[in-house]
């Protein structure tokens, strides 16, 4: 009912045959592209790698095995390796998240109510440009930018903070720096549309009543943006987690990101059971994710996506 209710806005306005085009169109997108695949990898993460010859056979039984070797692996003893890598993927995630929601909130601010309409414009323009260059590209970049002979290292030796150059791509700043900006437009707007929405008479009245700077955004601007700031924290903690290019780009030799262990056991091992496993226990720490957010923020998931 309630979703036929927030369909109905969209018929009157747009007309029929619209409507129908825009609620068939998401639906094929929601089920055949989203919903069936994902249920198919849950299908497959409870079977046996067989032969193809076997498949349907007697073996072609549903197991927990998959799931049971993320904790044991094969042996029965406790999987340390797996169980720190995804440890390790999801603290970094949300070390991530945190670094752009700091970076991100200002500006977002300065967009929304800082900012004259022309200059908002241009920094809109000079946010989205740098994206129109492609992901691994931009990986790359980062690692020329902190390799030992690129721009960091350079500055560093140059201005005396350090003689020999360090090497921030095993340290793994690169790969934070390089997933921090990676995702910070994902950060930016939503938060924007959430702070665009406070009337700024508000803000205005809590400085007249001789409110500091910090006790107007903590009392005022947060608040209403919180719907933002959780949308934004969902967007690029799941995309962290789930990046590929970057960590094998960006990441140093002892630093194994989770994704690269599905892509493992769905290319060089081609176990797909053991790997569709992997990836559905992803989702779930994903989903887990969302729920600490509005759990956090105390917003619910409508809010979240709009």
């Amino acid at each position: 009912m309630r979703l036929i209710q927030d369909i109905k806005p969209l018929f009157a306005r747009y007309g029929t045959g619209v409507g129908l085009f825009v609620t068939i169109a998401v639906s094929l997108w929601v089920f055949v592209l989203i919903v069936l695949p994902q249920i198919a990898m849950v299908e497959i993460s409870f079977g046996h790698n067989l032969p193809p010859a076997e498949r349907g056979g007697p073996k072609d039984v549903y197991t927990l095995s998959n799931y049971a070797y993320f904790l044991f692996g094969n042996d029965g003893s406790f999987n340390a390796l797996h169980v720190m890598i995804m440890v390790k993927t999801v603290l970094a995630s949300v070390i991530v998240t945190i670094f752009d929601v700091v970076l991100c909130y200002p500006i977002a601010f300065v967009l929304a109510h800082g900012a004259r309409p022309a200059a908002a414009r241009l920094m809109v323009i000079g946010l989205i440009v740098p994206y129109w260059v492609n992901e691994v590209l931009r990986a790359f970049a980062f690692r020329i930018i902190f390799g030992a002979t690129g721009l960091v290292n350079g500055l560093g030796q140059a201005l005396g903070f350090w003689d020999e150059p360090i090497d921030f791509i095993r340290e793994d700043v690169a790969l934070y720096a390089g997933l921090t900006y990676a995702y910070i437009l994902l950060m930016i707007f939503p938060i924007y549309n959430a702070i665009e929405a406070l009337d700024r008479n508000q803000i205005e009245a809590a400085r007249d009543m001789g409110a500091s700077w910090w006790r107007i955004h903590w009392r005022v601007v947060i608040p209403m943006a919180k719907p933002g700031i959780a949308s934004g924290c969902t967007m690029v903690f799941m995309l962290t987690t789930g990046a590929l290019a970057a960590p094998q780009i960006l990441g140093g030799p002892s630093n194994l990101w989770f994704t690269q262990l599905v892509y493992q056991w769905f290319n060089e091992a081609s176990n797909w059971p053991r790997g569709s496993a992997y990836a559905v226990i992803l989702v779930a720490v994903c989903i887990l994710f969302t729920f600490l957010m509005m759990r956090v923020f105390k917003v619910k998931i409508g809010e979240i996506g709009r």
